[in-house]
């Protein structure tokens, strides 16, 4: 896979100060405000930042937290995973493998009936849907 590597002035150029403040300083949008979250196109979602493809639309389900979640990404080399010591807690990030940018986090174990039992809960603005023609 090929790097994406930019500056943060580079970054700060493309990117809205929302894109911005979730991709690159790691925050989030507000529970049930993303463009994503009740979306049922079928398409590829791929990284905001550098268009990097993350998930299918067949991966995804509801799992009403608020925030677009998937069972697994495209690929599994699309994400990168990161022990996430942040607000009190124990979480895994993820990441664009391509890019570096936030995406959200993954949650294991949580009995919903996918296939990996996995919720990659991920921000509706770290992410853009290419509907399927």
């Amino acid at each position: 896979m090929n790097k994406v590597v930019k500056s943060e002035a580079e970054w700060r150029s493309q990117l809205t100060p929302e894109e911005y403040h979730v991709l690159r300083e790691a925050g989030t949008e507000r529970p049930f405000s993303g463009e994503y979250v009740d979306t049922k196109a079928e398409g590829v979602y791929s990284c905001r930042a550098c268009g990097a493809e993350l998930f299918r639309s067949d991966s995804k389900f509801e799992s009403h937290c608020g925030w677009p979640s998937f069972f697994e990404p495209s690929k599994s080399e699309a994400v990168t995973l990161i022990e996430d010591h942040s607000h009190g807690m124990v979480r895994t990030e993820v990441r664009c493998a391509a890019c570096d940018s936030h995406l959200g986090h993954v949650f294991h174990g949580e009995g919903y009936p996918t296939p990996t039992d996995d919720r990659y809960c991920i921000n509706s603005i770290s992410v853009r849907l290419e509907p399927k023609d």
